[in-house]
């Protein structure tokens, strides 16, 4: 037998009606709300916060998870936003933002390699394959990328410098062999345009001038509809911590080429030179494009 809703969630659900909400948003408004005011044994009236607050310790002790208790706090919460605005009822609603959980963060998604072969497959034109390449290779975010600087590029000694990345620190990343052939295949293309940065508009009333963030994303979503695939600049940038992982180059290493500052408890265990992350890039970098290539 169904748990009955008090009369104002009923005036409330039949509000929802009229407004031609879908079938499932009712059954799922009205269960949410039952099991509510059930549990909390008052009319809204007389709920307060820390009523919900208990409601919330119930909730996660009978095992349901975060995005289900905030979905049911967010019913309970337009039910008071209906009363006060459509009722003119004088009720404040005792949910606080404080109460909504936080929900566990998804596992990044990455390539595998037959996938980063398929998106490389579409991509011919010199400039994107070197920059899509460095986004791969190097494990750069997209803003590094787009504000890469000519002066921070060394070919001869197959390194980059990142300025001020994330957390406004510098650092330093390698260029895989595949990496610094596209680098340097497209900046003998890009010849002496006057612009400081690397990778530059080619067409259009921009042309010469940077590509912005938004300009690199356009790119790859063009290139990943051509492939069929599902993919953002920060997926390519997982995709090297993965592969890198795999490939045996430790978590230390990792963190230094990634500029990753939320690695604190490794970071206590472990001092990484530049010499030993030099060496792990480059031991396991060469695997992967090994295996990418076979």
């Amino acid at each position: 037998m169904s748990t009955p809703l008090p009369p104002e969630g009923a005036r409330f659900l039949t509000y929802l009606r009229r407004r031609n909400r879908s079938p499932h948003t009712l059954d799922s408004y009205g269960r949410d709300l039952a099991t509510f005011f059930a549990q909390v044994g008052k009319p809204p009236a007389a709920v307060r916060p820390q009523d919900v607050a208990n409601y919330i310790a119930g909730q996660q002790a009978a095992g349901h998870k975060a995005s289900t208790i905030n979905r049911r706090l967010s019913a309970l919460r337009q039910l008071y936003v209906y009363l006060r605005d459509e009722e003119d009822l004088a009720l404040e609603s005792p949910v606080r933002d404080t109460h909504y959980l936080k929900l566990p963060r998804p596992l990044p998604r990455f390539l595998s390699d037959a996938e980063v072969n398929r998106l490389f497959a579409v991509i011919q034109d010199g400039r994107d394959r070197a920059l899509f390449t460095l986004l791969l290779r190097c494990g750069l975010r997209v803003a590094e990328v787009a504000q890469l600087q000519l002066q921070d590029v060394d070919l001869a000694g197959q390194r980059l410098i990142v300025r001020q990345g994330k957390g406004r620190k510098d650092r330093l990343v390698y260029l895989s062999l595949d990496a610094l052939l596209a680098l340097r295949g497209y900046l003998a293309q890009r010849a002496d345009k006057p612009c400081s940065l690397v990778f530059l508009v080619q067409k259009g009333p921009g042309a010469g001038q940077g590509i912005s963030v938004r300009g690199v994303q356009k790119r790859l979503e063009y290139y990943a509809r051509q492939a069929g695939l599902a993919v953002s600049s920060h997926c390519l940038r997982h995709t090297f911590a993965t592969q890198m992982l795999e490939a045996g180059a430790d978590l230390p290493t990792i963190q230094a080429l990634l500029g990753h500052a939320q690695m604190a408890t490794t970071q206590r265990y472990a001092q990484v030179s530049d010499q030993r992350v030099r060496g792990d890039y480059f031991a396991a970098m060469n695997k992967i494009v090994h295996n990418n290539a076979a």
